[in-house]
C-alpha cells in the first residue's frame, strides 16, 4: 500500500500567498496525505498573529502534522527575545524544538531543530547542527522496526542544492550528511532555499537523499511556488514537486528514489 506524505516549508505567514494556501487545503481534502511534514518558516517575522495564523491554518488541514522550525520563527525585530527566548512564541503553538520523533506504520521521523536565535556570524539565518543532535536523531530512528521509511526533517539543507537561488551554510551540515547516511537514514526533508530538489547525500550506501520544498509565500526565487507530494512504496519513493497555476497544483518535477532492500 502507497504512503502519501505531504512535504511543505516556507509558508512565512504574514507573507504568504493566500490563493497558493487555500489551494494546499483543496489538494489535502482531495488527496488525503497520510501525514504533512512541514520544515520551517510557517511565519515571516516570528509575530504572534502570524503564528496563530499559521497553527489555525494547519489544524484546518485533513492530515496529521509534524512541524520543526526555521530561521523566521524566531522574532524578527527583538534582539531580547533572540537571546534570551528565541523559540517562546513557537513553543506556544507547535511545542517544544528540542528533537521529537513520530512513527507509524511504515514511517519513522525524527525533527532537528537548524535554526538559531543568534549566531557568532553576521548571518543569522545560516544553519547550525551539532553532533549530539544527529547522534540523537539517528538514535531515534535506530529503534524504528526495519523497513520503514526513516526521515530526518529539519529546515537548513544540510548539503547545498546544486544550482540554488540561495545557500543554508549549515555548520557541521556535511559531516552531519554523512553520519546520517552512515546510519541508514532514507531521507531528509528541508525548506530554507525556496527551490524543490532531491539529491544523494555523500558517504553510506548512496542512498541517503535530502528532498528539498519550495515556498508557499510571495517570497518567490526562481522556482515555482509549491510543495511536494512523496508516495512512498516497498521498492521505491517518488517525489513530485507540485506548482502553483494560479488555480491549482500540477506536477513540475518528480524524481524516483530505489530504497533499501529490507534486511533479511
Amino acid at each position: 500500500m502507497t504512503l502519501r506524505l505531504a512535504h511543505l516549508s516556507d509558508i512565512h505567514f504574514g507573507g504568504e500567498n493566500r490563493a497558493a494556501v487555500s489551494g494546499v487545503a483543496t489538494w489535502f481534502a482531495q488527496h488525503r496525505p497520510d501525514l504533512a511534514v512541514i520544515t520551517g518558516d510557517v511565519t515571516r517575522e516570528g509575530a504572534e498573529p502570524e503564528f496563530k495564523a499559521a497553527r489555525t491554518w494547519i489544524n484546518s488541514l485533513a492530515a496529521e502534522s509534524v512541524v520543526v522550525p526555521g530561521n523566521h520563527d524566531t522574532p524578527y525585530f527583538s534582539l531580547t527575545r533572540r537571546l534570551f527566548a528565541p523559540w517562546k512564541r513557537y513553543e506556544r503553538h507547535f511545542g517544544q524544538v528540542q528533537r521529537t520523533s513520530f512513527q507509524r506504520a511504515g514511517l519513522a521521523i525524527a525533527t532537528v531543530n537548524t535554526a538559531r536565535g543568534v549566531q557568532l556570524r553576521a548571518n543569522w539565518s545560516k544553519g547550525a547542527i551539532s553532533p549530539g543532535q544527529v547522534a540523537a536523531a539517528a538514535r531515534a530512528l535506530a529503534e524504528a522496526p526495519p523497513g520503514v521509511l526513516k526521515i530526518v526533517a529539519c529546515h537548513h539543507p544540510l548539503i547545498e542544492m546544486i544550482g540554488g537561488p540561495m545557500s543554508g551554510l549549515v555548520h557541521g551540515g556535511h559531516d552531519a550528511a554523512v553520519a546520517l547516511s552512515d546510519a541508514g537514514v532514507d531521507l531528509v526533508l528541508t525548506g530554507h532555499v525556496h527551490a524543490p530538489f532531491a539529491l544523494p547525500y555523500p558517504g553510506g550506501d548512496g542512498r541517503t537523499w535530502a528532498v528539498g520544498a519550495s515556498t508557499l509565500s510571495i517570497r518567490e526565487r526562481g522556482a515555482p511556488i509549491g510543495f511536494n507530494c512523496i508516495e512512498v512504496e516497498d521498492d521505491i519513493v517518488r517525489v513530485t514537486a507540485l506548482a502553483w497555476t494560479g488555480s491549482h497544483f500540477e506536477p513540475w518535477r518528480t524524481w524516483s528514489i530505489d530504497r533499501r532492500p529490507v534486511p533479511a
